[in-house]
């Protein structure tokens, strides 16, 4: 078979391909983003091609055309490799969560890993079992975003016939990461686990997504799985079986249940709640006595799919925005020119506008302009701000629904952990002051990475703290409570 050279401007990266090898399927290391799922739609995986040939089919240019783009522009998902080319591309740093918490532990002999298997990102942690010291950590960007960002995406990807190539694919990637850690240190692992949402548990473990795929969204397959490393692919050997644990229902993942573990809500007295807002987002109330727990569909707007110049929090991306001597001061990751804008600047950005009147009580660019200038060549669209307000919509119906079924007051929670990425960068008083969270500053909390820090906690668990979890835990369908959609539309508005 022929090969061709595949020359990456600035990187001075030259990889070999074979004929007619899809670039999608060699560039995603090199930072190209595939949000869409390589349909075509968003335009976020362009390469400039800069010499040679890449053939340009009738529904390649249609897409190129619709997107406005120039000659000498390609989609990566829609192009083939079939001469020597020289390609310009962004390598982003993606910045991934690798926490370092403290938390009680029981002393044990060994050493075990620790997996946070993100729709993003993945974590992966190797631990001394008898310190609960961190020895190494390794991060990656999931190789599965080139069937599309979201989880609607993946599923969708999965009944496609792509399922097994998925499954595959995560599992062989953790494995890597796993033996790059034991590379730096020759020990002999005692424990694996992982934790992830729903939908990553399905495709790591080769469960039908069919469920997932329709209303009601009803999984009866969420508990424990176990896997001897051999049957993984894994060239390695763990002591115990590797363990992947459950998930609490439809969209609410073991990610959570490990983030429950984490804040000790579960324990408390008072009312407490915890919001991950990443690619898919996830709400929690509750105490020792009951809690209850959500999905919402806020993460394509904070993570930057369904915003016109959104990006995720890696290079290049603004993260933050203030006002100094009545300018809009932008911080931007890595500290080069912006090339766009990530969730946490996104939420700043609704707030400033909102305090000079330039977005108005529904939303609305009050100039009449379809877009409000922001910093550079970065705007903000008419669109972006109704997804932002969609999204916020989603999580303050959502914190209010849980709360009702409690019979509780938004004002009887006593703190509130915001975990994640984009909790991390988030400002907390514009968060607040644009509705997405309706409580007073003074109880919200930033507690980083809350998946990886409980499934280290699981590393020394006999269980029984998820089972006691899971006893007093119900998994609710907003959509489902007749007031939600009252409740949605109303939060919606800027008040």
């Amino acid at each position: 078979m022929n090969k061709h050279r595949i020359l990456l401007y600035p990187l001075g990266k030259e990889l070999q391909v074979n004929d007619q090898t899809r670039l999608i399927d060699v560039l995603l290391e090199f930072g190209i983003e595939f949000p869409c799922g390589g349909k075509g739609t968003c335009g976020k995986c362009r390469v400039r091609l800069l010499e040679g040939e890449i053939k340009i089919s009738d529904v390649h240019q249609r897409k190129l055309d619709k997107l406005g783009f120039s000659t000498d522009w390609r989609l990566a998902c829609f192009s083939e490799c079939t001469s020597d080319i020289t390609l310009e591309i962004e390598q982003f740093r993606h910045l991934i969560l690798a926490d370092e918490s403290e938390f009680e532990f029981e002393p044990q002999e060994g050493f075990g890993v620790a997996v946070d298997l993100g729709t993003t990102t993945i974590v992966t942690q190797l631990i001394e079992l008898s310190t609960a010291k961190v020895l190494a950590v390794e991060t990656l960007l999931n190789p599965q975003v080139k069937f599309g960002a979201d989880l609607i995406s993946r599923i969708q990807a999965g009944l496609e016939g792509n399922a097994d190539e998925m499954t595959r694919k995560i599992r062989s990637s953790i494995g890597k990461m796993i033996t790059l850690m034991l590379k730096k240190h020759n020990v002999e692992l005692k424990k694996v686990v992982l934790v992830g949402n729903t939908v990553m548990q399905h495709l790591f473990c080769g469960l039908n997504l069919t469920p997932l795929s329709f209303y009601p969204f009803h999984v009866n397959d969420l508990g424990l799985k176990s896997f001897e490393p051999k049957n993984l692919g894994w060239n390695f050997d763990v002591k115990e079986k590797v363990r992947f644990f459950p998930s609490i229902g439809s969209f609410v993942g073991s990610d959570i249940l490990a983030g429950i573990a984490a804040t000790g809500l579960h324990l408390n007295d008072n009312f407490t709640a915890l919001i991950d807002i990443g690619t898919n987002g996830e709400i929690v109330v509750g105490n020792k006595n009951q809690i209850v727990c959500a999905s919402t569909a806020a993460g394509p707007a904070f993570e930057g799919s369904n915003i016109s110049m959104g990006m995720r929090a890696v290079t290049g991306a603004i993260s933050s925005l203030n006002i100094i001597d009545g300018a809009i001061i932008a911080n931007v990751i890595g500290n080069i020119p912006p090339k766009g804008i990530c969730g946490s600047a996104l939420v700043d950005a609704i707030a400033i506008f909102r305090k000079q009147e330039k977005i108005g009580l529904f939303g609305e660019i009050t100039s009449g302009e379809k877009t409000i200038a922001l910093t550079g060549k970065i705007t903000l669209s008419q669109r972006d701000i109704n997804e932002f307000q969609l999204a916020k919509a989603a999580i303050a119906a959502g914190i209010n629904i849980l709360a009702n079924t409690l019979s509780i007051q938004l004002d009887n929670i006593h703190t509130i952990y915001i975990a994640g990425a984009f909790g991390n960068y988030i400002n907390i008083k514009n968060m607040v002051e644009t509705g997405l969270i309706e409580i007073s500053e003074d109880k919200i909390r930033k507690m980083g990475n809350t998946a990886l820090i409980g499934a280290k906690m699981f590393l020394f668990t006999n269980y029984e703290i998820i089972d006691l979890i899971l006893s007093k835990t119900r998994h609710i369908n907003l959509e489902s409570d007749p007031k939600f959609q009252d409740l949605y539309v109303e939060k919606m508005l800027f008040v």
